[in-house]
Protein backbone atom coordinates (compact mmCIF):
# COMPACT_ATOMS: atom_id res chain seq x y z
CA UNK A 1 0.00 0.00 0.00
CA UNK A 2 2.99 2.31 0.53
CA UNK A 3 3.58 2.18 -3.21
CA UNK A 4 0.16 3.69 -3.93
CA UNK A 5 0.81 6.52 -1.44
CA UNK A 6 4.17 7.30 -3.06
CA UNK A 7 2.56 7.63 -6.47
CA UNK A 8 -0.48 9.55 -5.17
CA UNK A 9 1.59 12.15 -3.33
CA UNK A 10 4.04 12.55 -6.21
CA UNK A 11 1.30 12.95 -8.82
CA UNK A 12 -0.60 15.39 -6.58
CA UNK A 13 2.51 17.58 -6.32
CA UNK A 14 3.15 17.52 -10.07
CA UNK A 15 -0.53 18.30 -10.75
CA UNK A 16 -0.14 21.43 -8.60
CA UNK A 17 3.01 22.25 -10.55
CA UNK A 18 1.24 22.02 -13.91
CA UNK A 19 -2.07 23.72 -13.13
CA UNK A 20 -0.86 26.37 -10.68
CA UNK A 21 2.89 27.01 -10.61
CA UNK A 22 3.66 26.71 -14.34
CA UNK A 23 0.64 28.90 -15.15
CA UNK A 24 1.95 31.58 -12.79
CA UNK A 25 5.42 31.42 -14.38
CA UNK A 26 3.94 31.55 -17.90
CA UNK A 27 1.74 34.58 -17.19
CA UNK A 28 3.78 36.62 -14.70
CA UNK A 29 7.45 35.75 -15.29
CA UNK A 30 8.01 34.55 -18.86
CA UNK A 31 4.87 36.45 -20.00
CA UNK A 32 4.16 34.28 -23.04
CA UNK A 33 2.75 36.12 -26.06
CA UNK A 34 0.47 34.12 -28.42
CA UNK A 35 1.15 36.65 -31.21
CA UNK A 36 4.95 36.46 -31.01
CA UNK A 37 6.46 35.20 -34.31
CA UNK A 38 8.52 32.15 -33.34
CA UNK A 39 11.76 31.14 -35.12
CA UNK A 40 9.91 28.15 -36.64
CA UNK A 41 7.88 30.63 -38.71
CA UNK A 42 10.51 33.34 -39.12
CA UNK A 43 13.21 30.97 -40.42
CA UNK A 44 11.10 28.06 -41.71
CA UNK A 45 13.31 25.86 -43.91
CA UNK A 46 11.59 22.45 -43.83
CA UNK A 47 14.65 20.85 -42.21
CA UNK A 48 15.39 22.26 -38.73
CA UNK A 49 12.95 25.19 -38.46
CA UNK A 50 9.50 23.61 -38.83
CA UNK A 51 6.28 24.86 -37.12
CA UNK A 52 4.95 21.80 -35.32
CA UNK A 53 1.76 20.69 -33.62
CA UNK A 54 2.35 21.04 -29.87
CA UNK A 55 1.41 17.41 -29.16
CA UNK A 56 3.91 16.13 -31.72
CA UNK A 57 6.53 18.56 -30.42
CA UNK A 58 5.88 17.43 -26.85
CA UNK A 59 6.56 13.86 -27.98
CA UNK A 60 9.84 14.92 -29.60
CA UNK A 61 10.99 16.98 -26.63
CA UNK A 62 9.93 14.48 -23.97
CA UNK A 63 11.52 11.42 -25.53
CA UNK A 64 14.65 13.33 -26.55
CA UNK A 65 15.33 14.58 -23.04
CA UNK A 66 14.20 11.41 -21.25
CA UNK A 67 16.47 8.74 -22.64
CA UNK A 68 17.33 6.12 -20.04
CA UNK A 69 18.39 8.71 -17.45
CA UNK A 70 15.07 9.13 -15.55
CA UNK A 71 15.19 5.35 -15.14
CA UNK A 72 18.88 4.84 -14.34
CA UNK A 73 19.26 7.78 -11.93
CA UNK A 74 16.32 6.97 -9.63
CA UNK A 75 17.11 3.23 -9.81
CA UNK A 76 20.59 3.95 -8.44
CA UNK A 77 19.52 6.65 -5.95
CA UNK A 78 17.11 4.37 -4.07
CA UNK A 79 20.36 3.08 -2.54
CA UNK A 80 19.96 5.84 0.09
CA UNK A 81 16.31 4.88 0.66
CA UNK A 82 13.09 5.66 -1.16
CA UNK A 83 12.13 8.84 0.76
CA UNK A 84 15.06 11.05 -0.43
CA UNK A 85 14.56 9.86 -4.00
CA UNK A 86 10.81 10.55 -4.00
CA UNK A 87 11.23 14.00 -2.41
CA UNK A 88 13.90 15.13 -4.88
CA UNK A 89 11.99 13.82 -7.91
CA UNK A 90 8.76 15.55 -6.84
CA UNK A 91 10.22 18.88 -5.66
CA UNK A 92 12.75 18.88 -8.48
CA UNK A 93 10.08 18.39 -11.14
CA UNK A 94 7.83 21.17 -9.80
CA UNK A 95 10.34 23.91 -8.98
CA UNK A 96 13.51 22.99 -10.90
CA UNK A 97 13.05 20.87 -14.05
CA UNK A 98 9.78 22.43 -15.23
CA UNK A 99 11.08 25.99 -14.91
CA UNK A 100 14.47 25.06 -16.44
CA UNK A 101 13.09 23.21 -19.48
CA UNK A 102 10.23 25.67 -20.07
CA UNK A 103 12.65 28.59 -19.67
CA UNK A 104 15.27 27.23 -22.06
CA UNK A 105 12.67 26.83 -24.83
CA UNK A 106 11.21 30.29 -24.18
CA UNK A 107 14.60 32.05 -24.00
CA UNK A 108 15.79 30.43 -27.22
CA UNK A 109 12.54 31.14 -29.08
CA UNK A 110 12.81 34.79 -27.98
CA UNK A 111 16.30 34.92 -29.50
CA UNK A 112 15.89 33.46 -33.00
CA UNK A 113 16.21 29.83 -31.92
CA UNK A 114 19.79 30.16 -30.69
CA UNK A 115 21.19 27.37 -28.56
CA UNK A 116 21.68 28.19 -24.90
CA UNK A 117 25.45 28.39 -25.52
CA UNK A 118 25.16 30.88 -28.38
CA UNK A 119 22.44 32.77 -26.50
CA UNK A 120 24.77 33.28 -23.53
CA UNK A 121 26.80 35.74 -25.68
CA UNK A 122 23.79 38.02 -26.15
CA UNK A 123 22.73 37.77 -22.51
CA UNK A 124 26.09 37.81 -20.70
CA UNK A 125 29.05 38.24 -23.08
CA UNK A 126 31.38 36.77 -25.73
CA UNK A 127 33.73 35.07 -23.28
CA UNK A 128 30.78 33.33 -21.66
CA UNK A 129 29.67 31.86 -24.99
CA UNK A 130 33.04 30.22 -25.63
CA UNK A 131 33.19 28.75 -22.12
CA UNK A 132 29.55 27.66 -22.14
CA UNK A 133 29.85 25.79 -25.43
CA UNK A 134 32.82 23.78 -24.13
CA UNK A 135 30.64 22.38 -21.32
CA UNK A 136 27.77 21.72 -23.74
CA UNK A 137 30.00 19.83 -26.17
CA UNK A 138 31.42 17.70 -23.33
CA UNK A 139 27.93 16.82 -22.07
CA UNK A 140 26.78 15.87 -25.58
CA UNK A 141 29.90 13.77 -26.10
CA UNK A 142 29.23 11.92 -22.83
CA UNK A 143 25.55 11.35 -23.60
CA UNK A 144 26.04 10.15 -27.17
CA UNK A 145 29.02 7.90 -26.47
CA UNK A 146 27.44 6.29 -23.41
CA UNK A 147 23.94 5.88 -24.82
CA UNK A 148 25.50 4.08 -27.78
CA UNK A 149 27.02 1.65 -25.27
CA UNK A 150 23.74 1.36 -23.31
CA UNK A 151 21.71 0.49 -26.42
CA UNK A 152 24.34 -1.91 -27.75
CA UNK A 153 24.46 -3.77 -24.44
CA UNK A 154 20.66 -3.90 -24.32
CA UNK A 155 20.61 -5.45 -27.79
CA UNK A 156 23.21 -8.03 -26.73
CA UNK A 157 21.58 -8.83 -23.37
CA UNK A 158 17.96 -8.58 -24.55
CA UNK A 159 17.86 -9.69 -28.21
CA UNK A 160 14.04 -9.68 -28.00
CA UNK A 161 14.22 -5.86 -28.10
CA UNK A 162 16.12 -5.71 -31.41
CA UNK A 163 13.16 -6.28 -33.76
CA UNK A 164 10.76 -3.77 -32.13
CA UNK A 165 13.50 -1.15 -31.74
CA UNK A 166 14.30 -1.11 -35.46
CA UNK A 167 10.64 -1.60 -36.44
CA UNK A 168 9.88 1.68 -34.63
CA UNK A 169 12.05 3.48 -37.18
CA UNK A 170 10.07 2.06 -40.10
CA UNK A 171 6.78 2.97 -38.40
CA UNK A 172 8.04 6.51 -37.74
CA UNK A 173 9.12 7.04 -41.37
CA UNK A 174 5.65 6.07 -42.60
CA UNK A 175 3.85 8.21 -40.03
CA UNK A 176 6.13 11.18 -40.76
CA UNK A 177 5.09 11.11 -44.41
CA UNK A 178 1.39 10.80 -43.52
CA UNK A 179 1.51 13.66 -40.97
CA UNK A 180 3.24 15.79 -43.61
CA UNK A 181 0.28 15.06 -45.89
CA UNK A 182 -2.15 16.24 -43.17
CA UNK A 183 -3.65 12.88 -42.21
CA UNK A 184 -5.51 12.93 -38.90
CA UNK A 185 -3.09 12.77 -35.98
CA UNK A 186 -5.37 10.69 -33.70
CA UNK A 187 -5.79 7.90 -36.26
CA UNK A 188 -2.05 7.86 -36.97
CA UNK A 189 -1.29 7.75 -33.26
CA UNK A 190 -3.52 4.72 -32.69
CA UNK A 191 -2.14 2.93 -35.75
CA UNK A 192 1.48 3.74 -34.87
CA UNK A 193 1.24 2.61 -31.24
CA UNK A 194 -0.62 -0.55 -32.30
CA UNK A 195 2.09 -1.37 -34.85
CA UNK A 196 4.76 -0.78 -32.22
CA UNK A 197 3.11 -3.16 -29.75
CA UNK A 198 2.65 -5.80 -32.43
CA UNK A 199 6.40 -5.55 -33.08
CA UNK A 200 7.04 -5.97 -29.34
CA UNK A 201 5.05 -9.20 -29.36
CA UNK A 202 6.94 -10.40 -32.45
CA UNK A 203 10.22 -9.49 -30.78
CA UNK A 204 9.31 -11.49 -27.68
CA UNK A 205 9.21 -14.66 -29.82
CA UNK A 206 11.82 -13.64 -32.42
CA UNK A 207 15.10 -12.61 -30.76
CA UNK A 208 17.71 -11.24 -33.18
CA UNK A 209 21.45 -11.34 -32.52
CA UNK A 210 24.60 -10.30 -34.35
CA UNK A 211 27.36 -12.92 -34.73
CA UNK A 212 29.70 -13.10 -31.74
CA UNK A 213 32.57 -12.13 -34.05
CA UNK A 214 32.10 -10.01 -37.18
CA UNK A 215 34.89 -8.09 -38.96
CA UNK A 216 37.11 -8.90 -36.01
CA UNK A 217 34.80 -7.15 -33.53
CA UNK A 218 32.32 -8.47 -30.97
CA UNK A 219 28.56 -7.96 -31.20
CA UNK A 220 28.65 -5.03 -28.75
CA UNK A 221 31.21 -3.10 -30.81
CA UNK A 222 29.39 -3.78 -34.10
CA UNK A 223 26.11 -2.54 -32.65
CA UNK A 224 27.84 0.68 -31.54
CA UNK A 225 29.12 1.29 -35.08
CA UNK A 226 25.71 0.53 -36.62
CA UNK A 227 23.98 2.84 -34.14
CA UNK A 228 26.28 5.78 -34.88
CA UNK A 229 25.95 5.30 -38.64
CA UNK A 230 22.18 5.38 -38.16
CA UNK A 231 22.33 8.42 -35.82
CA UNK A 232 24.52 10.31 -38.28
CA UNK A 233 22.07 9.72 -41.13
CA UNK A 234 19.03 10.47 -38.95
CA UNK A 235 20.54 13.75 -37.73
CA UNK A 236 20.78 15.09 -41.29
CA UNK A 237 17.20 14.27 -42.29
CA UNK A 238 14.52 16.97 -42.02
CA UNK A 239 13.00 16.78 -38.53
CA UNK A 240 9.54 15.91 -39.85
CA UNK A 241 10.82 12.83 -41.72
CA UNK A 242 12.02 10.78 -38.73
CA UNK A 243 12.84 12.77 -35.60
CA UNK A 244 9.37 14.18 -34.90
CA UNK A 245 7.27 11.08 -35.71
CA UNK A 246 9.67 8.69 -34.00
CA UNK A 247 9.76 10.76 -30.85
CA UNK A 248 6.00 11.23 -30.90
CA UNK A 249 5.26 7.51 -31.28
CA UNK A 250 7.82 6.70 -28.60
CA UNK A 251 6.16 9.27 -26.34
CA UNK A 252 2.79 7.60 -26.88
CA UNK A 253 4.38 4.20 -26.28
CA UNK A 254 5.75 5.46 -22.99
CA UNK A 255 2.31 6.84 -22.12
CA UNK A 256 0.86 3.35 -22.59
CA UNK A 257 3.80 1.88 -20.65
CA UNK A 258 3.11 4.28 -17.77
CA UNK A 259 -0.56 3.28 -17.76
CA UNK A 260 0.49 -0.37 -17.53
CA UNK A 261 2.98 0.32 -14.72
CA UNK A 262 0.74 2.65 -12.69
CA UNK A 263 -2.25 0.38 -13.28
CA UNK A 264 -0.20 -2.61 -12.10
CA UNK A 265 0.48 -0.80 -8.82
CA UNK A 266 -3.25 -0.13 -8.32
CA UNK A 267 -4.16 -3.71 -9.21
CA UNK A 268 -1.50 -5.51 -7.15
CA UNK A 269 -0.92 -2.96 -4.30
CA UNK A 270 2.70 -4.05 -3.82
CA UNK A 271 4.55 -3.47 -0.58
CA UNK A 272 7.82 -1.54 -0.44
CA UNK A 273 10.83 -3.68 0.46
CA UNK A 274 13.37 -0.87 0.42
CA UNK A 275 13.89 1.15 3.61
CA UNK A 276 12.65 4.73 3.82
CA UNK A 277 16.25 5.68 4.72
CA UNK A 278 18.99 3.11 4.20
CA UNK A 279 20.92 2.68 7.45
CA UNK A 280 22.76 -0.49 6.37
CA UNK A 281 25.36 1.07 4.11
CA UNK A 282 29.06 0.22 4.31
CA UNK A 283 31.48 2.72 5.87
CA UNK A 284 32.86 3.76 2.47
CA UNK A 285 29.41 4.41 0.95
CA UNK A 286 29.06 7.78 -0.83
CA UNK A 287 27.16 10.43 1.11
CA UNK A 288 23.61 11.39 0.23
CA UNK A 289 24.65 15.06 0.21
CA UNK A 290 25.45 16.13 -2.44
CA UNK A 291 25.46 12.96 -4.58
CA UNK A 292 21.69 12.41 -4.53
CA UNK A 293 21.28 15.63 -6.53
CA UNK A 294 23.65 14.57 -9.30
CA UNK A 295 22.62 10.90 -9.32
CA UNK A 296 19.00 11.83 -10.07
CA UNK A 297 19.32 14.40 -12.84
CA UNK A 298 16.69 13.63 -15.48
CA UNK A 299 13.49 13.24 -13.47
CA UNK A 300 14.43 16.19 -11.23
CA UNK A 301 16.50 18.67 -13.29
CA UNK A 302 19.06 18.14 -16.07
CA UNK A 303 21.29 20.42 -18.09
CA UNK A 304 20.92 18.18 -21.13
CA UNK A 305 17.28 19.29 -21.32
CA UNK A 306 18.36 22.88 -21.85
CA UNK A 307 20.50 21.80 -24.81
CA UNK A 308 17.55 19.99 -26.40
CA UNK A 309 15.03 22.72 -25.54
CA UNK A 310 17.17 25.46 -27.06
CA UNK A 311 18.68 23.25 -29.76
CA UNK A 312 15.84 21.43 -31.53
CA UNK A 313 12.59 22.12 -29.66
CA UNK A 314 12.65 25.93 -29.88
CA UNK A 315 13.14 25.71 -33.66
CA UNK A 316 9.84 23.79 -33.98
CA UNK A 317 7.68 25.89 -31.64
CA UNK A 318 4.50 26.90 -33.45
CA UNK A 319 3.32 29.43 -30.83
CA UNK A 320 5.22 30.88 -27.89
CA UNK A 321 2.39 29.76 -25.61
CA UNK A 322 3.16 26.14 -26.57
CA UNK A 323 6.44 26.41 -24.62
CA UNK A 324 4.63 25.77 -21.33
CA UNK A 325 2.90 22.64 -22.63
CA UNK A 326 6.02 21.24 -24.27
CA UNK A 327 8.64 22.24 -21.67
CA UNK A 328 6.90 22.05 -18.31
CA UNK A 329 4.67 19.09 -19.18
CA UNK A 330 7.68 17.30 -20.64
CA UNK A 331 9.37 17.65 -17.25
CA UNK A 332 6.23 16.32 -15.54
CA UNK A 333 6.30 13.31 -17.87
CA UNK A 334 9.86 12.60 -16.78
CA UNK A 335 8.89 12.99 -13.14
CA UNK A 336 6.11 10.41 -13.47
CA UNK A 337 8.56 7.98 -15.09
CA UNK A 338 11.09 8.56 -12.30
CA UNK A 339 8.40 7.97 -9.66
CA UNK A 340 7.29 4.63 -11.08
CA UNK A 341 10.94 3.63 -11.44
CA UNK A 342 11.40 4.18 -7.70
CA UNK A 343 8.37 1.97 -6.95
CA UNK A 344 9.58 -0.72 -9.37
CA UNK A 345 13.05 -0.98 -7.79
CA UNK A 346 11.94 -0.41 -4.19
CA UNK A 347 8.94 -2.72 -4.18
CA UNK A 348 8.23 -6.38 -3.61
CA UNK A 349 8.09 -7.00 -7.37
CA UNK A 350 11.90 -6.74 -7.38
CA UNK A 351 12.68 -8.16 -3.95
CA UNK A 352 10.08 -9.93 -1.80
CA UNK A 353 11.80 -9.04 1.47
CA UNK A 354 14.03 -6.24 2.82
CA UNK A 355 16.84 -8.78 3.13
CA UNK A 356 16.67 -9.64 -0.59
CA UNK A 357 16.51 -5.94 -1.45
CA UNK A 358 19.71 -5.26 0.50
CA UNK A 359 21.42 -8.09 -1.39
CA UNK A 360 20.61 -6.34 -4.69
CA UNK A 361 21.59 -2.90 -3.32
CA UNK A 362 24.72 -4.05 -1.53
CA UNK A 363 26.72 -1.09 -2.85
CA UNK A 364 26.22 2.20 -4.70
CA UNK A 365 25.84 1.83 -8.46
CA UNK A 366 24.97 -1.89 -8.58
CA UNK A 367 21.42 -1.12 -9.77
CA UNK A 368 20.36 0.56 -13.00
CA UNK A 369 18.19 0.11 -16.09
CA UNK A 370 18.36 -3.69 -15.77
CA UNK A 371 16.99 -3.48 -12.23
CA UNK A 372 14.07 -1.35 -13.45
CA UNK A 373 13.32 -3.78 -16.28
CA UNK A 374 13.40 -6.73 -13.89
CA UNK A 375 11.23 -5.09 -11.20
CA UNK A 376 8.89 -3.33 -13.63
CA UNK A 377 8.30 -6.44 -15.73
CA UNK A 378 7.41 -8.47 -12.65
CA UNK A 379 5.13 -5.64 -11.51
CA UNK A 380 3.23 -5.68 -14.83
CA UNK A 381 3.00 -9.47 -14.75
CA UNK A 382 1.65 -9.43 -11.19
CA UNK A 383 -0.85 -6.68 -11.92
CA UNK A 384 -2.06 -7.46 -15.43
CA UNK A 385 -1.22 -11.15 -15.82
CA UNK A 386 0.92 -10.68 -18.93
CA UNK A 387 3.58 -13.34 -19.57
CA UNK A 388 6.88 -12.26 -18.01
CA UNK A 389 8.81 -12.50 -21.30
CA UNK A 390 6.39 -10.04 -22.97
CA UNK A 391 6.55 -7.66 -19.99
CA UNK A 392 10.34 -7.81 -20.07
CA UNK A 393 10.49 -7.20 -23.83
CA UNK A 394 8.09 -4.27 -23.49
CA UNK A 395 10.18 -2.49 -20.87
CA UNK A 396 13.51 -3.33 -22.51
CA UNK A 397 12.17 -1.89 -25.77
CA UNK A 398 10.99 1.23 -23.93
CA UNK A 399 14.48 1.78 -22.49
CA UNK A 400 16.15 1.19 -25.88
CA UNK A 401 13.76 3.47 -27.76
CA UNK A 402 14.23 6.27 -25.25
CA UNK A 403 17.99 5.97 -25.33
CA UNK A 404 17.85 5.84 -29.14
CA UNK A 405 15.77 9.01 -29.52
CA UNK A 406 18.12 10.84 -27.15
CA UNK A 407 21.06 9.65 -29.22
CA UNK A 408 19.34 10.85 -32.44
CA UNK A 409 18.79 14.31 -30.99
CA UNK A 410 22.21 14.35 -29.32
CA UNK A 411 24.10 13.81 -32.57
CA UNK A 412 21.95 16.47 -34.29
CA UNK A 413 22.73 18.86 -31.42
CA UNK A 414 26.45 18.15 -31.69
CA UNK A 415 26.18 19.00 -35.37
CA UNK A 416 24.49 22.30 -34.43
CA UNK A 417 27.29 23.15 -32.00
CA UNK A 418 29.99 22.45 -34.61
CA UNK A 419 28.12 24.54 -37.20
CA UNK A 420 27.72 27.36 -34.66
CA UNK A 421 31.48 27.25 -34.11
CA UNK A 422 31.84 27.64 -37.87
CA UNK A 423 29.61 30.74 -37.74
CA UNK A 424 31.29 32.23 -34.68
CA UNK A 425 34.89 31.74 -35.80
CA UNK A 426 34.25 32.23 -39.55
CA UNK A 427 35.33 28.72 -40.58
CA UNK A 428 33.20 28.01 -43.69
CA UNK A 429 33.83 24.25 -43.89
CA UNK A 430 32.51 23.74 -40.32
CA UNK A 431 29.15 25.19 -41.37
CA UNK A 432 28.47 22.30 -43.78
CA UNK A 433 25.95 19.87 -42.33
CA UNK A 434 27.47 16.65 -43.69
CA UNK A 435 30.97 17.51 -42.53
CA UNK A 436 29.76 18.73 -39.12
CA UNK A 437 27.84 15.47 -38.68
CA UNK A 438 30.89 13.44 -39.68
CA UNK A 439 32.98 15.29 -37.07
CA UNK A 440 30.30 14.77 -34.39
CA UNK A 441 30.02 11.03 -35.06
CA UNK A 442 33.80 10.75 -35.40
CA UNK A 443 34.34 12.30 -31.95
CA UNK A 444 31.89 9.85 -30.38
CA UNK A 445 33.47 6.83 -32.09
CA UNK A 446 36.97 8.07 -31.26
CA UNK A 447 36.01 8.20 -27.60
CA UNK A 448 34.17 4.87 -27.79
CA UNK A 449 37.03 2.92 -29.39
CA UNK A 450 39.98 5.13 -28.44
CA UNK A 451 39.36 4.85 -24.72
CA UNK A 452 37.57 1.49 -24.81
CA UNK A 453 39.56 -0.51 -27.33
CA UNK A 454 37.81 -3.09 -29.48
CA UNK A 455 34.84 -3.27 -27.09
CA UNK A 456 33.78 0.25 -28.10
CA UNK A 457 32.83 1.05 -24.50
CA UNK A 458 35.22 3.98 -24.08
CA UNK A 459 32.37 6.41 -23.47
CA UNK A 460 32.08 4.88 -20.01
CA UNK A 461 35.56 6.23 -19.24
CA UNK A 462 34.28 9.80 -18.78
CA UNK A 463 30.74 8.88 -17.66
CA UNK A 464 31.59 9.33 -13.94
CA UNK A 465 31.75 13.06 -14.69
CA UNK A 466 28.33 13.22 -16.33
CA UNK A 467 26.28 13.74 -13.16
CA UNK A 468 28.11 16.80 -11.87
CA UNK A 469 28.87 18.26 -15.34
CA UNK A 470 25.27 17.87 -16.45
CA UNK A 471 23.94 19.55 -13.32
CA UNK A 472 26.48 22.38 -13.56
CA UNK A 473 25.15 22.94 -17.08
CA UNK A 474 21.58 23.08 -15.67
CA UNK A 475 22.74 25.73 -13.21
CA UNK A 476 24.41 27.75 -15.98
CA UNK A 477 21.26 27.55 -18.10
CA UNK A 478 19.15 28.84 -15.19
CA UNK A 479 21.76 31.59 -14.76
CA UNK A 480 21.41 32.73 -18.38
CA UNK A 481 17.59 32.73 -18.06
CA UNK A 482 17.87 34.71 -14.81
CA UNK A 483 20.11 37.39 -16.35
CA UNK A 484 17.73 37.63 -19.30
CA UNK A 485 14.79 38.17 -16.91
CA UNK A 486 16.71 40.83 -14.96
CA UNK A 487 17.51 42.68 -18.19
CA UNK A 488 13.79 42.58 -19.04
CA UNK A 489 12.91 44.01 -15.61
CA UNK A 490 11.09 40.88 -14.45
CA UNK A 491 11.41 38.93 -11.15
CA UNK A 492 14.29 36.44 -11.39
CA UNK A 493 14.11 34.74 -7.98
CA UNK A 494 12.10 31.82 -9.38
CA UNK A 495 15.08 30.83 -11.52
CA UNK A 496 17.90 32.25 -9.35
CA UNK A 497 17.03 30.22 -6.23
CA UNK A 498 17.01 26.87 -8.10
CA UNK A 499 20.20 27.98 -9.90
CA UNK A 500 22.07 28.62 -6.63
CA UNK A 501 21.02 25.24 -5.19
CA UNK A 502 21.91 23.28 -8.33
CA UNK A 503 25.27 25.05 -8.79
CA UNK A 504 26.20 24.55 -5.12
CA UNK A 505 25.38 20.82 -4.97
CA UNK A 506 26.84 19.99 -8.39
CA UNK A 507 30.07 21.94 -7.78
CA UNK A 508 30.39 20.20 -4.40
CA UNK A 509 29.95 16.82 -6.10
CA UNK A 510 32.48 17.78 -8.80
CA UNK A 511 35.07 18.66 -6.16
CA UNK A 512 34.49 15.34 -4.36
CA UNK A 513 34.92 13.52 -7.67
CA UNK A 514 38.06 15.52 -8.42
CA UNK A 515 39.63 14.33 -5.18
CA UNK A 516 38.64 10.75 -5.99
CA UNK A 517 40.06 10.94 -9.54
CA UNK A 518 43.29 12.49 -8.24
CA UNK A 519 43.73 9.75 -5.65
CA UNK A 520 43.12 7.11 -8.35
CA UNK A 521 45.60 8.79 -10.70
CA UNK A 522 42.94 9.17 -13.41
CA UNK A 523 44.41 12.23 -15.11
CA UNK A 524 41.90 12.31 -18.00
CA UNK A 525 39.01 12.77 -15.59
CA UNK A 526 41.03 15.16 -13.40
CA UNK A 527 41.67 17.37 -16.44
CA UNK A 528 38.05 17.38 -17.64
CA UNK A 529 36.74 17.97 -14.11
CA UNK A 530 39.07 20.95 -13.60
CA UNK A 531 38.07 22.42 -16.99
CA UNK A 532 34.35 22.15 -16.13
CA UNK A 533 34.81 23.66 -12.66
CA UNK A 534 36.94 26.58 -13.87
CA UNK A 535 34.57 27.21 -16.78
CA UNK A 536 31.49 27.29 -14.52
CA UNK A 537 33.18 29.68 -12.06
CA UNK A 538 34.19 32.06 -14.87
CA UNK A 539 30.67 32.03 -16.35
CA UNK A 540 29.17 32.73 -12.92
CA UNK A 541 31.58 35.64 -12.37
CA UNK A 542 30.77 37.10 -15.78
CA UNK A 543 27.05 36.84 -15.03
CA UNK A 544 27.48 38.43 -11.59
CA UNK A 545 29.32 41.34 -13.24
CA UNK A 546 26.48 41.83 -15.74
CA UNK A 547 23.83 41.72 -12.99
CA UNK A 548 25.78 44.24 -10.89
CA UNK A 549 26.04 46.57 -13.90
CA UNK A 550 22.30 46.35 -14.59
CA UNK A 551 21.50 47.18 -10.97
CA UNK A 552 23.91 50.14 -10.96
CA UNK A 553 22.30 51.53 -14.08
CA UNK A 554 18.82 51.05 -12.61
CA UNK A 555 19.64 52.84 -9.34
Amino acid sequence: MQSVMILALGIAGMTFGWFVYSKFIAEKIYQLDPDFVTPAHEFEDGIDFVPTNKYVLWGHHFTSVAGAAPIVGPAIAVYWGWVPAVLWVTIGTIFFAGIHDFGAIWASARNKGKSIGALSEDVIGKRTRALFMIVIFLVLLMVNAVFGVVIARAFVNTPNAVFPAWSAIAVALIIGQLIHRNYKLMALTVAGVAALYVSIYVGSVLPLELPANLFGLGANANWIIILFIYAGIASMLPVWVLLQPRDFINGMQLFVGLILLYGAVLLSLPDISAPAFNMQMPDDAPSLMPLLFVTIACGAVSGFHGIVGSGTTSKQLNKETDARFVGYLGAVGEGTLALITIVAVAGAALAATPELWHEIYNSYGTAGAGTFIQGGAQLITNGWGLPLNISTTLLATMVVLFAGTTMDSGVRLQRYIIQEWGEIYAIPWLKKGVLATFIAVGCCLLLAFGAGGSSGSGGLAIWPLFGSTNQILAGLTLLVISVMLIKMGRPARYTLIPMVFVMFTSAWAAVLKLIEFYQDGNWLLVTIDVVVLITSVLVALEAASVIAKIRREAS
